[in-house]
Order: C-alpha cells, then sequence, then structure tokens
C-alpha cells in the first residue's frame, strides 16, 4: 500500500476535541433537534491561489442525442455531457460558474471529500444559499481523493436535465499500468421535462404506489443513442482505461464488452486489488474504472442495459484501428462484479473494530398515498439531522423496508463497506441491509441521501452535523 500525500489544506488544517466514552452507541437523533436545513449560519467560503481555473456557465441549450432527435435541455457551457474538468491529486482547483438559467442552481463535485471546504459542496440551505439567475460563484477545493468523479446541479430535478460532466483527477502513482483512458458516461434519455410521478409497478400489486421517475425512452453512452453510439478508438495491444460513470436520475446498469473481460482497478475514485469479471452493475452515482486489454481485433459492442427496466439498452462501439467496418459477433460471459470481490489498496485501519457511535437508519415510503421516500420515517427538509462528533468512529446500519433499491450517498466523507472504500452504495430491496463505517474527520453540516434523484425530492436525505 502506498502513503498518501497530505493535501495542502490538510497540512494547514488543526484538529481538536476527544471522543467521550459516554458517546460510544449512541443512536443517530438528539430530541429538540432544529429539523430546518438552513439550521445556523451558512460556512463561509475560504480561497487561496489555485493550480487551475475553470470557467462554466449553467444555461438553457439543445441537445442533439442524435442527428435527428434533438430536445430542449438546460446544460454547461452549451455541452452534454458538460466540459470535462480535470487537475492532479492535491492541486487547488477554482471553479467559477455563473448561472444563466431561469432558475437558482448549484453545483455539488460529488466524490470530492472537500476537507475544510464545507461551503463548496453546492447543497442550498446546507452548505450556501443558491446562485441565483443572472448571478455567478466560485467554487474551489482541493482535489482529494483522486479517481473518476463528476460534478452536477444539486437543485431539485436540475441533474435530469443533463446538468451534469466529468471530474477527473489523476492519481500520483498508478497500481495498474494503461496506455490510453476513455470516459463513459451512462445516462437516461429523458426528452420531456422532468417531474414525480407515482409508480404503481415498483409496489408490485401491492396496491398504491411509490414517488418515481417519468419513464426514460432509451439509454445514453456520452450523450448518444445506439443508432449513431460512441466509438472508443484503440490499437491491438493497448490496454485501456474506461472510467465509468452512472450519471442517470433513476437507473442501474449492467455494463460489459462483448469478446472482452474487465479488469476492475478502482471504484468511487480510489483504487481497488485488481479483480477479473466479465460484466458489473453500476448503481446511480457510482463509479467504477476498468482497464480492457485489447487483444481481439475488430468492432465490439459495449453494452449497457438497465437492471429490471423496459428501457431500452444503450450501446458503445469499442473500435480497433484498421476494423473493416462491421460489428463483430461474440458474447458476454457470467462472471460478475460482487461487492465483496474488492479490497482497497489503502488502509481502512482508522474504521475498523467497534465504533463509538452506530446510527440506525430504516429506509422506507409511504405507498399509499404515493408522495414520500423517508429515512426513520422522516422526510426532508422536516426531518431531525443526524449529530456526529469530531473523531469519532461512526456506524451506518441500513435496512430497506421498501421494495426498491436506494443509491446512498454521504457528501465530505468516504466510508468504509465491506473491505472497500466508497461514498455511494446500493442498499437493495425487500429487506437489504448494507452497514459502512466512517471517521468523522471533516467538521460541517454534510448531507446524506438516496441518489435516486426523485426519491431524493420526495424526502429521502438527512443533514450530517458534527457537535461543536
Amino acid at each position: 500500500m502506498t502513503e498518501k500525500k497530505l493535501t495542502r489544506r490538510q497540512a494547514l488544517a488543526v484538529t481538536g476535541g476527544t471522543v467521550s466514552a459516554g458517546l460510544a452507541g449512541c443512536l443517530d437523533n438528539f430530541p429538540g433537534g432544529d429539523s430546518s436545513p438552513e439550521t445556523g449560519p451558512l460556512p463561509e467560503p475560504e480561497y487561496g491561489d489555485p493550480d487551475r481555473t475553470y470557467r462554466l456557465t449553467a444555461t438553457e441549450s439543445d441537445v442533439s442525442v442524435a442527428s435527428d432527435e434533438r430536445h430542449d435541455g438546460w446544460t454547461y457551457d452549451e455541452e452534454y455531457p458538460g466540459p470535462e474538468i480535470r487537475a492532479r491529486e492535491g492541486e487547488r482547483v477554482r471553479v467559477v460558474i455563473e448561472n444563466d438559467l431561469p432558475e437558482e442552481t448549484t453545483i455539488h463535485w460529488h466524490g470530492m471529500v472537500l476537507d475544510g471546504d464545507n461551503a463548496m459542496d453546492g447543497v442550498p440551505g446546507v452548505t450556501q444559499e443558491a446562485i441565483q439567475p443572472g448571478e455567478e460563484f466560485t467554487y474551489e477545493f482541493d482535489t482529494e481523493p483522486a479517481g473518476t468523479h463528476w460534478y452536477h446541479s444539486h437543485v431539485g430535478l436540475q441533474l435530469d436535465r443533463e446538468l451534469l460532466g466529468p471530474l477527473i483527477i489523476e492519481e500520483s502513482d498508478h497500481h495498474v499500468e494503461y496506455d490510453t483512458e476513455e470516459t463513459l458516461i451512462l445516462d437516461e434519455h429523458l426528452p420531456g421535462e422532468p417531474r414525480v410521478e407515482t409508480s404503481s409497478r415498483n409496489g408490485r400489486g401491492m396496491g398504491g404506489g411509490f414517488p418515481d421517475a417519468p419513464p426514460a425512452v432509451g439509454t445514453l453512452v456520452n450523450g448518444q443513442l445506439p443508432r449513431e453510439p460512441t466509438h472508443v478508438d484503440v490499437e491491438e495491444g493497448e490496454r485501456i482505461r474506461l472510467r465509468l460513470i452512472n450519471a442517470a436520475a433513476a437507473a442501474t446498469y449492467r455494463f460489459g464488452i462483448e469478446g472482452h473481460e474487465l479488469l476492475v482497478t478502482h471504484t468511487d475514485g480510489p483504487a481497488v486489488e485488481p479483480v477479473s469479471v466479465d460484466t458489473l452493475e453500476i448503481g446511480m452515482e457510482e463509479r467504477y474504472d476498468v482497464v480492457v486489454e485489447a487483444q481481439s481485433p475488430g468492432r465490439w459492442p459495449i453494452r449497457i442495459r438497465p437492471v429490471r427496466s423496459s428501457t431500452p439498452p444503450g450501446r458503445a462501439i469499442l473500435d480497433y484501428e484498421g476494423s473493416d467496418g462491421r460489428i463483430t459477433e461474440g458474447g458476454i460471459g457470467r462472471r460478475m462484479l460482487q461487492l465483496t470481490d474488492l479490497r482497497s489498496t489503502d488502509s481502512q485501519a482508522a474504521s475498523e473494530g467497534t465504533p463509538d457511535r452506530t446510527v440506525d437508519l430504516t429506509l422506507s415510503g409511504t405507498m399509499m398515498s404515493g408522495d414520500a421516500w423517508t429515512i426513520n420515517g422522516q422526510t426532508y427538509p422536516d426531518a431531525d439531522p443526524i449529530y456526529i462528533a469530531p473523531g469519532e468512529h461512526v456506524r451506518f446500519r441500513m435496512v430497506n423496508r421498501s421494495p426498491i433499491r436506494h443509491p446512498m450517498h454521504l457528501h465530505g466523507h468516504q466510508f468504509r463497506v465491506g473491505d472497500v472504500l466508497k461514498d455511494t452504495v446500493v442498499v437493495p430491496g425487500r429487506m437489504g441491509q448494507v452497514t459502512f463505517d466512517f471517521v468523522a474527520s471533516n467538521p460541517g453540516g454534510w448531507f446524506f441521501h438516496c441518489h435516486h434523484l426523485y426519491h431524493l425530492e420526495t424526502g429521502m436525505a438527512r443533514v450530517i452535523r458534527y457537535e461543536q
């Protein structure tokens, strides 16, 4: 395992406070907590001397997903996906965002820990005031952890209007060699306006229904439909790193490449011990990096199929130099990645052993009325904060009493689930259970929520607050 370098902000930070033994085993919510997301003053932004500066404009634009199919959308710099933001590990990045939309907006830097930079997390009412139309805001943060991440709006259903883009942080040291790389952003094709619908199919005939997304009409890879697919160009003998980002609001995807195996090397940014599989499932907002050895010349389909959905699948093409233009016939093997296959290369000692505080969380919904998703029976913003203390080893124990899977995302921290570090984990439906641990090392107010956008929109979220 390699020793990680401290960022400049970590080197300057002073941590304080000791963990009281009396806190051990405490439950999540303290009585009398103010449930308003605006509790207390918003954090003050801090600015320094950035290594890289970007500018983005959130604007209304024409989105083309094929030469004969376009729709009105909201994008960054009139691009979908938005422009790539790329930096080296440990650098400080500044991004100035101008809001040219007809309503307020923010940007969340999904995967960034933002140690000491809580004001840059992009959650309106929790870390900042939303950016009003015609105004701009400057985000600035240290690039940690390295790996494949992304950025997106954190206001309402704006993510499903195409306000998203890749955020790539290059590692100082590579634990797996590769020759070239490509980022593949997986998303739903929703040409109409996003809106919350009640889905009876999710209730599976039990009466009533749950809040859900409108039905998508296709699956996109880098903003393209299968009839005009994205091409990934390779030369025979190359090792190509594919950075996979599930940017969908409401879809889990199964990914595989005909005639090729996948060497899984990273998840949610950080490195894992390499694992060879044929296919993997990638939940909403998760990221996986895979290395593919280009040993089979031709033009091979890259398959992206929505899981438990009637939405048409997506496709890209792995295109070898010198291929004759015909699609090569092949197949995808049965070895599917399991969470238990993954082992982080970084030390997890700090989050091992007995936790100081255990937080029990029940994920559910009000099916009969079809209007809310809940955590412990409460819907955000009318929900109690979850309190933790600096330095604590915290454990979240989640049980899912709904029939629907929930991709749960914790801002400002990485957590240990099994033997791997992640920031998003899928809790299976029908009494599925997932436990994760993390160290409370980043004070501030942080969002914890389901990243199914329509579950979040109807209440499945909490604010994590550090005790003073």
